[in-house]
């Protein structure tokens, strides 16, 4: 007995939110412990690992010809396997050296709308990464859980998670994802509209981590009570030449309509796979959403009008599916019928 408590002391178990923007690393016993930005930088000429990470993302948009900062995950999967392995490695082994010796097992939030053959790279690549076992949890019943919302009971809890590469709708009850919807518009597609606004209405092209700020400085889903502007700096198509242009969060807003548009109707399409008598507990409920791009000002006010059910933003919903991935693998008698194909912990 005191043996495997040592062992279990050495060897911890973990809980990994592998997102399009971010990953997440929740270690058993000790919760999360890093959060980073999924960009690894290499070097084309040699193939070296120059930066992963915090360090990645800051030379996006600013490497020379020979070093190429990538984001391995688009669209909530695995676009590049050999980076991602690479980049899953480097965060395993750094929470390893703090928190343990032997590999260890993981547990791995997944989109609900990948494939079998999508689950299998996502396991293969936690597995050459480094892990012991690995196994699967799909990331609308990780983010629920991490939320504190009663999965296993039998009454309905929705859950909207929006992530950086996929939005996740889900209705659940008893333990199961009853009625779902996965689209690949999120965070990464704000950007994007905020990209493409700039461009048509100031012949202003921005980069990608500028967009992001505008977004989280004067980006909203519906009218502000006052109006925000700031300044945003960029390159004139026309000239070449550095500008500077000043926009308005009226803009932003109107950049990012057809983008909160396509979230609205995948909750309301969900919403009309559910059940009745799950539809009137989410009635009573709300509507949890979580992620990063659910903090989006005024997107749950904008939610709560367009379904006429209430909608609320979860304490930090950033770390819910990392947190309930580590749940998962703290308590995993409790929640093992939550876990899917591809790998199963012993």
């Amino acid at each position: 007995m005191a043996f495997a408590s040592l062992f279990s002391g050495w060897s911890r178990d973990m809980g990994i939110d592998l997102g399009t923007a971010n990953t997440l690393v929740f270690v058993r016993g000790k919760g999360i412990v890093l959060q980073e930005p999924s960009v690894i930088a290499i070097d084309h000429d040699s193939q070296e690992i120059l930066a992963v990470g915090y360090d990645a993302k800051k030379m996006v948009g600013r490497t020379p010809a020979s070093i190429v900062a990538v984001r391995p995950l688009r669209d909530g999967v695995i676009a590049d396997l050999d980076v991602t392995v690479t980049m899953l490695r480097h965060f395993i082994d750094k929470a390893s050296r703090r928190h343990g010796v032997f590999k260890p097992r993981v547990v791995i939030g997944v989109p609900s709308g990948v494939t079998q053959v999508e689950r299998r790279v996502i396991h293969d690549s936690a597995m050459q990464a480094g892990a012991k076992e690995a196994c699967l949890v799909e990331e609308p019943m990780a983010a629920a859980i991490g939320a504190g919302l009663p999965v296993e009971d039998p009454t309905g809890n929705m859950v909207v998670d929006i992530g950086g590469g996929t939005t996740e709708v889900a209705v659940i009850s008893l333990g199961g994802i009853v009625a779902s919807k996965s689209i690949t518009t999120a965070g990464d597609k704000m950007d994007e509209a905020i990209v493409n606004y700039m461009k048509r209405n100031y012949n202003l092209m921005i980069g990608e981590r500028t967009a992001e700020e505008i977004k989280k400085t004067v980006g909203s889903a519906c009218p502000l009570p006052q109006e925000e502007t700031m300044e945003a700096r960029g390159r004139d198509i026309v000239n070449g030449l550095p500008k500077t242009v000043t926009i308005s969060s009226s803009e932003i807003q109107q950049a990012l309509s057809d983008t909160v548009a396509e979230i609205v109707n995948a909750v309301r399409s969900t919403l009309e796979k559910t059940p009745p008598e799950l539809s009137a507990d989410v009635i009573d409920k709300g509507i949890a959403m979580t992620g990063g791009g659910s903090m989006l000002r005024g997107l749950d006010r904008l939610l709560s009008d367009a379904t006429g059910m209430p909608s609320y933003l979860t304490e930090d919903p950033l770390t819910c599916v990392v947190r309930g991935a580590g749940i998962v693998v703290e308590h995993l008698d409790t929640y093992r019928r939550v876990l899917v194909s591809s790998g199963r912990l012993k």
